[in-house]
């Protein structure tokens, strides 16, 4: 838009209206600005303006005209219809979008350059450094993962340090921006604050140094008593009654409210954070914890939720907060636990009680970590029946709050996967071994500080033989899809790895499980210079999300034979029936077991406090009227329902290939 000086009439109407400029020959304003709206407004510096000629409706339906009023502006460009009004003290180098309302503030501005968040050292995992990642707007979990643990690698960490320094330097600005749509209402100081569109800020008392990366499609609110300091706040995110941040990066669609207090954090994608405190916690997505009580400290965590009263120490008193953990995807706390780190425990773990040694389960997910005597007991697989992992594992795609097209982490939701079969694959090995080495009489075992019963071992080693049916079966029923063949050569064909990639360990990158060869290649493209924008990192972690299932099958393939012990280039279409009965026992006999948990929580126990004071019968009617029937239940019914699915599935195959038998 091509803007025009004011007119001396238009000067002699402002004036009039209590308004006042350093200079007038500074102030800009729109070929169809009308001076009609401008009253008690003193202008410094360079000014733009531009129309005021709509109305806005505010909460409880009053109508409000846009224009500025009460209010001290220096080197500050309006867009189009905008409201300002009763700024306390003033606003300063800012530009701010079209139909963006801003009143009842005490300052707003931007004070030499500011990289408004960008290029913060958030010191991670160790309090006293030495894991620091760099805050940018395009942090993915993925790459902040490989900032904070790979720092084996110092050539990688210098290219990282390069590219999120360049991106800080590029956005760093004089000036501010406001965006579009956006409002700012009863709230104190904001400096050196970049506000994205559709923004909605109520009632803060500080923010300092950060961006609010709010847009159309995936709003920003933030409220009431919330205080931020050197910080990001991603697109569709949540900070509310009076949390307090320090020092941290917020991912997309999180919520941090009820007095939350965090500081050298990072939140990625659908973390909730209520009542509670984090120092130093790297928290993938789906972090969860709501209680008053609960510290989570110098921790890596995801899909987690975190008990009331959880509670980590990383303090030994003897050279400080140096000690680190990791409670690996889909880990839980429950009430009044603690974990004195160093420790490391499994995928889908359960922790109850207080751990004072230093144990590492990382090869035996799935397990409960149940302390007794101040003694770790350690009961494998056992999660693996459980109602309420299969629950989780259902119930966070449903959440994902994130509304972005452009989504900075790489969520995989699966539960069996590479990442967590090949530990299963491990586990077994060192419960068989345990078994050899101390007889298959023991009554305990002992591994890494914790104690296994022999029945706990026994059962664990039958949990995850079916477990891995279940997967390896999964996987070739789903390659072998729709596929109409003659002869054992023909399945044969079809099995074939589409890639090579995908063999050997596999990872999971706070999210993202990816095979360990393309992580690799990632790396040393960064480390090499071939890959050095924050865009093209995320593109490969993108890349690796999206071949996700071509990469799984090249794993099966490559251990079919050590699982099934025939090489996958002999496999018969007999084989093949073998497997899927298999497949189908290991699935149905999982299912039924989750489906007797769940019956646990309809019991007579889980009655008690239902029908305060009345009969046996009216117990029973309101029990029935607050939880509903067993068999109705969506859960239980969904449950018996993928029995019925799977066992089809699996006669599908059979039959096919049995017809095929006969035709050849």
């Amino acid at each position: 838009m091509t803007y025009r000086q004011l007119t001396e009439q238009e000067i002699t109407q402002l004036q009039s209206q209590q308004c006042r400029a350093e200079s007038w020959d500074n102030i800009s304003v729109a070929p169809d600005f009308t001076t009609d709206h401008i009253h008690n407004v003193r202008f410094s510096g360079n000014i733009t303006l531009g129309i005021f000629d709509e109305s806005f409706v505010r909460e409880g339906g009053i109508k409000m005209h846009s224009g500025i009023r009460n209010a001290a502006l220096h080197n500050v460009e309006v867009g189009n219809n905008c409201l300002i009004e009763n700024i306390n003290n003033y606003i300063a180098n800012y530009s701010i979008g079209e139909r963006t309302i801003i009143d009842n503030c005490d300052l707003i501005v931007v004070d030499g350059k500011s990289y408004f968040g960008n290029g913060i050292e958030v010191a991670v995992l160790n309090e006293t450094g030495g894991r620091e990642v760099i805050i940018t707007d395009k942090l993915s979990a993925h790459t902040a993962y490989i900032m904070a643990l790979y720092r084996h690698r110092p050539q990688l960490i210098e290219q990282l340090r390069k590219i999120a320094t360049y991106y800080s330097e590029k956005h760093a600005s004089e000036r501010g921006t406001i965006g579009t749509n956006a409002v700012i209402s009863n709230s104190g100081v904001i400096k050196g604050v970049r506000i994205g569109d559709y923004c909605h800020i109520n009632g803060v008392n500080l923010l300092s140094n950060g961006s609010i990366n709010s847009n159309v499609h995936a709003p920003v609110y933030v409220g009431h008593g919330v205080v931020c300091n050197d910080f990001i706040i991603s697109s569709g995110s949540k900070v509310d009654s009076g949390a307090m941040l320090s020092r941290c990066f917020v991912g997309q669609a999180c919520e941090l409210c009820h007095g939350y207090t965090a500081s050298d954090s990072l939140f990625f994608g659908n973390c909730q954070g209520e009542n509670g405190e984090a120092c130093a916690i790297f928290a993938g997505p789906y972090t969860v914890t709501h209680h008053k009580s609960t510290l989570l400290i110098a921790g890596m965590f995801s899909f987690m939720n975190a008990g009331s009263g959880s509670n980590q120490s990383n303090h030994m008193y003897k050279l400080g907060p140096i000690h680190q953990g990791t409670l690996e995807r889909g880990a839980k706390t429950t009430s009044n636990s603690y974990i004195l780190w160093p420790s490391r425990v499994g995928a889908f773990s359960l922790v109850m009680g207080r751990h004072i040694s230093n144990s590492d389960t990382t090869n035996l997910p799935f397990s409960y970590l149940i302390e007794q005597n101040n003694t770790t007991h350690l009961v494998p697989g056992v999660n693996l029946r459980s109602v309420g992992t299969i629950r989780d594992v259902q119930k966070w795609p449903k959440r994902d709050r994130r509304t972005d097209p452009n989504r900075l982490d790489l969520i995989n939701f699966n539960h069996l996967s590479p990442y967590t079969v090949h530990k299963m694959i491990k586990g077994l090995n060192i419960l068989k071994g345990l078994q050899r080495a101390s007889g298959e009489l023991s009554d305990i075992y002992s591994f890494h500080s914790t104690k296994i019963k022999n029945s706990s071992l026994r059962n664990g080693i039958r949990f995850y033989e079916v477990a891995i049916h279940k997967f390896m079966g999964n996987s070739i029923i789903k390659r072998l899809e729709e596929l109409q063949f003659t002869s054992d050569e023909d399945i044969r064909r079809r099995l074939l790895p589409d890639t090579e990639i995908g063999k050997g360990e596999w990872a999971d990158i706070s999210g993202l499980i990816a095979p360990k060869s393309e992580i690799e290649h990632l790396i040393s493209a960064i480390e090499g210079g071939e890959v050095s924008r924050l865009k093209d990192i995320n593109r490969e972690w993108e890349r690796m999300h999206s071949n996700y299932y071509t990469y799984e099958w090249s794993w099966v393939y490559e251990h079919i034979e050590e699982f099934y012990g025939i090489a996958p280039e002999k496999l018969t279409a007999a084989n093949i029936v073998s497997i899927v009965e298999q497949w189908r026992e290991s699935v149905v006999w999982l299912d039924q077991m989750i489906y007797e948990d769940a019956r646990k929580e309809f019991s007579l126990a889980s009655r008690t406090g239902f029908g305060a004071d009345g009969s046996r019968a009216e117990k029973d009617s309101d029990f029935e009227q607050v939880r509903g029937l067993f068999e109705s239940n969506p859960f239980v019914r969904a449950t018996l329902k993928h029995i019925e699915d799977k066992t089809a599935l699996g006669q599908e195959l059979i039959d096919r290939v049995q017809r095929a038998i006969k035709t050849a």
